[in-house]
């Protein structure tokens, strides 16, 4: 078998198959970033409808430009509005079961008194709830 022909099986050597992964990879962030952005946008209490309008055509006629100038911008409040969201639902969630913070310090201190947990254990737990 000539050597040059296990090399190129269809004219694709090692090296393309790299670069067209590490594209396809770079793809693949760029949608994850793009769903993202706009997710954030829609989600946004703080803008009004124009600016989200102006959002939305910016990020279609210039995707790549679009993406990056929100991150940019709004980078910041992005992160508080995901972490707000985070915080809601653990709290809905909480209201749900029928458990609050209180009630599971209560228990935390049930468990130390018992003896189940250290004093390590229970400060660590303790500063997880607060």
């Amino acid at each position: 078998m000539d050597r040059v022909a296990a090399l190129h099986l269809g004219g694709v050597t090692f090296g393309t198959f790299l670069v067209d992964v590490f594209v396809i990879f770079m793809f693949v962030i760029w949608i994850w970033l793009l769903i993202s952005v706009f997710s954030d946008l829609f989600r946004r209490r703080d803008s009004s409808g124009v600016a989200k309008v102006i959002w939305v055509i910016f990020l279609i006629v210039l995707p790549y430009l679009g993406v990056f100038a929100y991150l940019l911008t709004q980078g910041g409040g992005m992160a508080e509005r995901k972490q707000a969201q985070v915080s809601q639902a653990r709290e809905e969630m909480r209201n749900f079961v029928g458990f609050s913070a209180a009630d599971e310090i209560r228990k935390l201190d049930e468990l130390k008194a018992k003896g189940s947990i250290t004093d390590a254990e229970y400060q660590k737990l303790r500063a997880r709830l607060i």
